[in-house]
């Protein structure tokens, strides 16, 4: 089976878990969390990884560290993980699991790229806009690039709406070219 297929599987049934937990929004920051902490702490990795500890032992390790911190089902899924030998796709699983959820709340995330900085006022007021014409919740990623003078550039999936001063000047230049 290829990866992406594993670490899907993964995340729709840590969501079947979070659904009947009732607590799905709690278990993405829990499984958030646990994703920074295996992507950060090289030694947390290395121990994951490292073929010569047991299961068992990282099992035992695992209980005993998120022991009153993580739901026991939460916990019962990560040993799972680790005695499938799964447990190097968590940060992998996390951010399927936060597809998974905005997916089924209708929410988009958008990069959006705008010449100077946004206040946040006028970041949810792009955010609804943004919503209001695409039909569905955008949360957008702003980023700034002063290269493209204006406007603004929004990118979702592969689709890119550009309606920037650059791109608009680049047409206009054309155009004039065009009718010499």
């Amino acid at each position: 089976m290829r990866e992406e297929s594993v670490v899907r599987n993964y995340a729709e049934a840590l969501l079947t878990l979070a659904r009947r937990a009732k607590a799905a929004d709690e278990w993405a920051g829990l499984i958030h969390a646990v994703a920074g902490a295996v992507e950060q702490d090289v030694t947390l990795r290395r121990f994951l990884a490292a073929p010569q500890v047991s299961a068992g032992q990282k099992n035992a390790v695992l209980g005993k560290g998120l022991e009153g911190k993580a739901p026991p089902l939460f916990i019962r899924f990560l040993q799972k993980l680790v005695t499938n030998r799964r447990q190097l796709l968590i940060p992998q699983i996390a951010t399927e699991y936060g597809n998974l959820l905005d997916a089924a709340a209708g929410r988009v995330h958008a990069r959006v790229t705008v010449a100077r900085a946004l206040s946040a006022d006028d970041e949810r007021a792009l955010a609804a806009r943004l919503s209001q014409a695409l039909g569905k919740s955008i949360v957008p990623h702003v980023q700034v690039n002063a290269r493209i003078l204006g406007g603004v550039v929004v990118r979702i999936g592969d689709t890119v709406m550009d309606g920037s001063v650059r791109r608009r000047l680049g047409v206009l230049r054309a155009r004039m070219m065009a009718g010499r």
